[in-house]
């Protein structure tokens, strides 16, 4: 049993509404519906994913139509347990198996030589598959059921438009996709992700690991797990999530550590004050809250009309490194 006030949304009369809390059995339907081949976007973590069973192509080109995502844009495959991991990968060096042990279930994601289970439609043709477990109980609950209905993982990008801002909220979802689902997808409420920012993507396919996208997981816990020093350089030849130099763009023109004028929004940790005649549409308290509510502020900028969001870039090694670079592609709109 799913507790709380996680609630199931599915299509209603073409439109969303709440039918149901997410009890076990509306979990148990929601897994039935992907081993369908039917789309159910759902919380993580992070932010929320779209997920498809990612041995059905036809599924997963649903994604791909629903989101206007490039077609040799590949996918993130979800599991359930670490004891999955060998279906999905193979010849994963001993570094990789310290970072999974030490960091899934959570907000971490493995690029890893690829087994014969892994077709092209989920790695946009590469030989490499981006593998991870989320933490969240109803991630969790899902996957697990899916696995018992027969799945073997679940493909799962951000649920919103290709180069969008991610959803963090299931109403963000709603009001990103709603025109692009059908009336057999569903959507899991599972209320706020506690992260708010997309996982940190490792690239495991050499001697040692190479951080493609910052997240939560830093290259200081990298280390530690590892007692290898990450690269932060992009490898040009592995495509990843969210690897572009213009990403994460709402509407409203995103500018950096400049003053703004009357009438424009503005995001910036809570010692910073607001300017006369300024919105402010975020005053997180640290860098955890900042990534947290980052692509929620976004949202109500676009939601308000605001035409230009100014951000004040946060400074620090942990998370603030993974905010700077979600902020530096939306600005590059």
């Amino acid at each position: 049993m799913i507790k709380g006030t996680t609630k199931l949304i599915k299509w209603e009369n073409l439109r969303m509404v709440i039918i149901s809390n997410c009890t076990q059995s509306a979990i148990t339907d929601a897994a039935k519906s992907l081993v369908s081949g039917n789309l159910v976007a759902f919380p993580t973590e992070t932010v929320y994913g779209l997920g498809a069973d990612a041995s059905n192509e036809s599924a997963v080109n649903k994604i791909y139509k629903a989101k206007g995502r490039p077609a040799d844009h590949p996918l993130i495959v979800h599991i359930s347990n670490i004891n999955l991991l060998d279906k999905w990968a193979k010849d994963v060096p001993e570094y990789a198996i310290k970072l999974a042990r030490s960091f899934w279930p959570g907000p971490m994601t493995l690029i890893l030589p690829r087994t014969a289970l892994v077709k092209d439609f989920v790695t946009g043709g590469q030989d490499n598959v981006g593998i991870r477990i989320p933490n969240q109980t109803l991630a969790l609950a899902l996957l697990s059921e899916f696995e018992k209905q027969g799945g073997a993982g679940v493909a799962a990008p951000s649920a919103n438009r290709f180069g969008a801002v991610s959803p963090t909220t299931a109403g963000a979802v709603e009001a990103e996709l709603a025109a692009y689902l059908s009336g057999d997808d569903q959507i899991l409420d599972g209320g706020a992700c506690d992260v708010g920012v997309e996982s940190t993507i490792i690239d495991c396919t050499g001697s040692t690991p190479i951080i493609l996208r910052p997240g939560a997981i830093t290259a200081q816990m990298i280390f530690a797990a590892t007692d290898l020093e990450p690269a932060t350089t992009n490898n040009l030849d592995i495509k990843a999530s969210g690897l572009l130099e213009s990403h994460y763009s709402p509407l409203a023109k995103v500018i950096l550590d400049r003053t703004p004028e009357r009438g424009d929004g503005f995001i910036a940790l809570s010692n910073i004050k607001t300017p006369e005649g300024v919105i402010r549409l975020a005053s997180p308290k640290n860098n955890e809250e900042y990534a947290k509510v980052l692509y929620q502020a976004l949202r109500n900028a676009d939601s308000q009309q605001i035409k230009t969001v100014h951000a004040h870039l946060p400074v620090g090694s942990d998370i603030a490194v993974a905010i700077r670079d979600r902020l530096t592609k939306s600005a590059n709109k």
